[in-house]
Formats: structure tokens, C-alpha cells, sequence
């Protein structure tokens, strides 16, 4: 009881007991920016109501006591006030960029903040608790800050610039921008000095403000995060510009990387006596998503090029004799020369092949017709030869999408190899000319090529999976392990098993 008598009437005493209390809230609080806060504003409201209470008012820069034990201890608990004071503030400004969600975007921000409050802090500390004249310090000074200031000159000139782009904001965290020079990246970080880009091959790019303020930069996020592309492709002139257009909508009609709205358009940007020059442009959801959409596009426009019977021009600048093509000299059949372009049949000799190509029917359907019913059990493999055919899931509130098929797709092999029903609809969303392979004509070149059901057995596995992923399938269907699957296909078309090596 005596001690706690000591401490309540000390003032040195609960200085002392209020210290050691902030210390121990900090190193629990550690982490947490909340309690922190909470812990600094408390320690500066208890702190304030004891200096008060014994007439010791932190702003206030007289002295009454005499001895220097005293002296220190009135210094000592000033400064920790205005210290204390700047850390709530301090504390209170990372809070709330907590709060925004955007830590990182708000970091030079919060650096400037920051320095400003314990730059006050300090000038109020040799004002009020070392009571110097801080107007005359800071004229005195001069000739260093003058120094200073040409020793920091890059330094400096990378902050203000890093402010003016603060403020004018020409992007934030997470647009991808380009520079000038070519070097592109998404903004993960901007501070005082500089400001951090994520490349495409994730390497961290930084680039100090004062250069990033002079560079000419082209944000390529806009508004939102859907992106837009160009693709340009040169065909040699065999065929009358309007038909090259129309083959080129086909193909962005049959892409699925790419977003139906706003549509694509393709358009005739040059013509001369090498080539026809067309433009494609479309639109991604994201800019991460402009590869693989240009990858798509590209397989595209070399499938319908040669299902339209178009061929690709020189490069400009290149030669404008192109080598035409003598592919179908010795076969000039349609149904050889589309077997001969799908990798699945790679493995037919020319025999086999022709063949094949012989027992394949040619089949027609005009725009929205239904080549296929959902549901329908199909017993002849398909195999698209020029147009769009899209697959659809129909319930009883909707009809949903699930992908589209060019030219070289193939579908049917479902009912084909397991004489199951379709899970969704075909309809031609162009003219689309497909040819048929019938079950009887591929069982028999199965049986002499198992390498051949050894594909399309694959083929099939990874169509259910992306279906099952997509929640095509019903639970019966999706639950066909690929083992099960394999062995149901061998059994009805009596195909031995092969092995790999």
C-alpha cells in the first residue's frame, strides 16, 4: 500500500508506470494496426491528464521547478507528449489507408504524412521543451539547407515528381502501363523515390519517379479491365477482298478468348498486287488474357484461311511471288486434304487414308439450324470442314454457351466411342459444311490403327473433364473415370489393348 501511495502521489513515479505500460501495449500490439491505435491514443489521452494535472502543460514552455531532477523530468515528459502525439497521428494515418484497402497505393502519401507530423513534433520539442527560438534556427540554417538540398537534388526531384503523379494520377495500383521505350508492366507499389513494375515475365521493374514524370506513357487499363488488340494479316489476292473480310469475321465468330461484346470487327486496311491486308480488332476481359486470345486467333485465321481456300501473303517488304501451295496436286479431294490436315489421322498410311476419305459424306446446314440435338445419341464422328458451330447447354430457363468449333473440330465422338447421349446441342451459327465418318468405317480403321482410338479415346476424356469443370455434365456422366472410360471403348468396338512405352 505504501508503494502504490508513492506512485499515486509521485508524478516522476507515474511518468515512469505510464512508459513502461505504452511499451508493453506496444510489443502485444505488435502487428495489429487497430490495437495500436487504440493504445497510442490512450497512452497520449493519460499522458495529457497528468501533465495538466499537475500544471505541467506540454505547450506551455515555463518552468516553475528548481531542481534538476525535477527540470529533467518536466523536459522528458514534454517530449514524449509531442512524440507521443506525432505516433497517435502517425498511427491514425496508417489506419486509415488500412481502412481504403490500398496500403500500397497510398505510400508516398503516407511517407509525406508522415515526415511532415514528426518534423512538427521536432520543432515543437526544441520550442517548447529546449525553448529555442525555432525562426532563428531555421534562418541560421539556411546555408545547410542549401547544401542539403544540392547534395539531394536527384533525390528530391524523384519525390516531388512522385507527388505530381500522385497527384494527377495518370494510374494506380494495378494498371498495366507502357513506356516509351517499349518496357510495359502492371504498377504494384509507388513510393517517394520510386515506382515498382511487375513485367509479363514477372520481373520487378523499378523506375524512379523523376524519369516516370518525363516519359510519355500509354496506361493500357483504362477505366476498367477490359483490354483491346489488333491483329493484322496479309492474304495473298486469289479471291475478292469482300470474301477475305467475311472469312476473317468467321474467324473472330469462332473465337472463345475473346469477348462477343463489344463485337470484333475485322476491316480491309490495304490492297495491292502481294497481298490484301485485313486488321482484326476484339476485346479481352483482362490484359493477361490478350496472349492466349491472339494465340487462338491466329490458329483461327490459318484453319479458316484454309478451309476457305485462301492462303497467307509475304510478310510486307517480303517477296510477292509466294510459292503456291501444292498440296492436293496428287489428292485433290476435299475429304483427303481435311483428313490430312487434323493431327488425329496423322498416323493413316495413304492407303488408309484414301480410304477413309472415301466412305466420309458431306453434309450442309444453314445458319441456326441444328446439326445435332442435346440429348441425341450420335453414331458418325463429325468433322467441321469450313463455318462456326456453337455447343449449347439447354435447361428449361436458358440456353447457355459452352464453347464454339472451327474448322478441323471434330464432335460426335461421344456417341461414337460410347454410345452415350450429347450433353448439350449442336447448332451452325454460320453455313457450315462438316464431313461425316460413320461408326462402321472408323471401327474398321481402328482395329488395324489402335493408336487412332488411343486419341480419340483422350480426345474424349478431356472434352468430359472440361465439361465437368464447366458443370455440363450430369453427376452419372462426370463420374466416368478415364480407366472405366478406356475400357467400355474397347469393349464395343473389340479393339485390343495397345501399351505405350
Amino acid at each position: 500500500m505504501v508503494g502504490f501511495s508513492v506512485i499515486v502521489g509521485d508524478p516522476i513515479a507515474q511518468f515512469a508506470a505510464l512508459v513502461a505500460l505504452a511499451l508493453i501495449a506496444r510489443l502485444l500490439a505488435r502487428g495489429h494496426s487497430g490495437t495500436r491505435f487504440s493504445a497510442n491514443v490512450a497512452f497520449f489521452a493519460l499522458l495529457t491528464v497528468l501533465l495538466v494535472a499537475n500544471n505541467l502543460a506540454p505547450w506551455n514552455g515555463d518552468t516553475t521547478a528548481q531542481d534538476l531532477t525535477h527540470r529533467i523530468f518536466i523536459g522528458l515528459a514534454k517530449a514524449t507528449w509531442w512524440i507521443g502525439g506525432a505516433m497517435t497521428l502517425v498511427s491514425a494515418v496508417r489506419l486509415f489507408l488500412i481502412f481504403e484497402q490500398k496500403p500500397r497505393e497510398g505510400r508516398l502519401i503516407q511517407d509525406l504524412l508522415v515526415g511532415l507530423i514528426y518534423s512538427g513534433a521536432a520543432l515543437a520539442v526544441i520550442a517548447f521543451v529546449f525553448r529555442l527560438p525555432v525562426g532563428t534556427l531555421i534562418a541560421t540554417s539556411g546555408v545547410f539547407a542549401i547544401v542539403l538540398g544540392l547534395a539531394l537534388q536527384s533525390t528530391l526531384n524523384d519525390v516531388f515528381s512522385g507527388i505530381a503523379l500522385n497527384l494527377g494520377r495518370p494510374y494506380t495500383v494495378g494498371d498495366w502501363i507502357v513506356l516509351e521505350d517499349g518496357m510495359q508492366g502492371r504498377v504494384v507499389e509507388t513510393n517517394w523515390r520510386s515506382t515498382h513494375l511487375l513485367s509479363n515475365t514477372n520481373d520487378l521493374i523499378i523506375v524512379p519517379n523523376s524519369a516516370l514524370a518525363k516519359a510519355r506513357l500509354t496506361n493500357l487499363t483504362g477505366s476498367d479491365e477490359i483490354h483491346g488488340a489488333t491483329i493484322t494479316v496479309r492474304i495473298l489476292p486469289t479471291r475478292p477482298p469482300a470474301v477475305v473480310e467475311e472469312v476473317m469475321k468467321t474467324v473472330l465468330l469462332s473465337a472463345n478468348c475473346i469477348l462477343k461484346s463489344p463485337p470484333p470487327s475485322a476491316s480491309i486496311i490495304g490492297l495491292d498486287a502481294s497481298a490484301i491486308e485485313v486488321e482484326l480488332a476484339f476485346k479481352v476481359s483482362d490484359l493477361s488474357r490478350t496472349s492466349a486470345a491472339k494465340n487462338e486467333i491466329y490458329d483461327l485465321v490459318f484453319r479458316h484461311a484454309k478451309a476457305a481456300g485462301l492462303q497467307l501473303g509475304a510478310p510486307r517488304g517480303g517477296p510477292s511471288d509466294a510459292a503456291q501451295s501444292l498440296e492436293g496436286v496428287k489428292h485433290p479431294g476435299t475429304a483427303w486434304r481435311l483428313l490430312n490436315s487434323i493431327a488425329l489421322f496423322s498416323t493413316l498410311t495413304e492407303d488408309e487414308m484414301e480410304s477413309l476419305a472415301a466412305s466420309m459424306k458431306r453434309l450442309t446446314f444453314k445458319i441456326d439450324m441444328v446439326i445435332a440435338p442435346q440429348n441425341a445419341s450420335m453414331t458418325s464422328l463429325m468433322i467441321v470442314r469450313s463455318g462456326v458451330v456453337v455447343v449449347e447447354k439447354q435447361t428449361e430457363e436458358s440456353c447457355e454457351e459452352i464453347t464454339r468449333l472451327a474448322p478441323g473440330d471434330l464432335f460426335g465422338e461421344r456417341g461414337v466411342l460410347m454410345g452415350a447421349p450429347e450433353t448439350a446441342r449442336m447448332r451452325a451459327l454460320t453455313f457450315v459444311v462438316v464431313y461425316e465418318i460413320s461408326k462402321d468405317h472408323l471401327a474398321t480403321v481402328m482395329r488395324d490403327r489402335p493408336s487412332l482410338f488411343e486419341e480419340l479415346g483422350e480426345l474424349l476424356a478431356k472434352r468430359m473433364q472440361s465439361e465437368e469443370h464447366l458443370g455440363v455434365l450430369n453427376d452419372k456422366a462426370a463420374s466416368s473415370h478415364p480407366t472405366s472410360l478406356a475400357a467400355r471403348i474397347h469393349h464395343l468396338f473389340e479393339v485390343p489393348h495397345t501399351h505405350k512405352k
